[in-house]
């Protein structure tokens, strides 16, 4: 897994989110699809509370990122990261999965303490 850059909004050296290279071909597809230019558009990766372990990932697309957002640029995709989220998803890699079983975003966690047994949700 490669890195193109990555443009923090902190100056403090924390673990960047990594994004796979299938990850962003597929984001990046769904960002266009929707219309949005990939250039200032991107993915916003957030932590939620829910789920039967207490927190649970969240995505969406944001034409721009809010001001006080960490950015990350990985193979052309924009992520944008909240700073409330930072904090339990910092160091993680972004993947899709393809496969019969299932297909679509999986967040690598190290900061994950326990899952639930589905995956969807987790605690730190």
């Amino acid at each position: 897994m490669s890195t193109d850059s990555a443009d923090s909004g902190t100056a403090d050296a924390r673990p960047e989110i990594e994004v796979t290279e299938i990850a962003a071909e597929q984001a990046l597809s769904l960002l266009e699809s929707e219309g949005l230019d990939a250039g200032e558009a991107g993915l916003r990766l957030f932590v939620q509370q829910g789920g039967c372990a207490g927190l649970s990932y969240g995505m969406r697309f944001d034409d721009a990122p809010d001001e006080d957002d960490t950015i990350y640029k990985h193979h052309e995709l924009r992520v944008f990261v909240d700073p409330a989220s930072l904090k339990y998803i910092e160091g993680s890699i972004l993947d899709y999965e393809e496969g019969l079983q299932a297909e679509g975003f999986h967040v690598e966690n190290p900061n994950v303490v326990s899952e639930c047994g589905c995956g969807e949700s987790f605690r730190t």
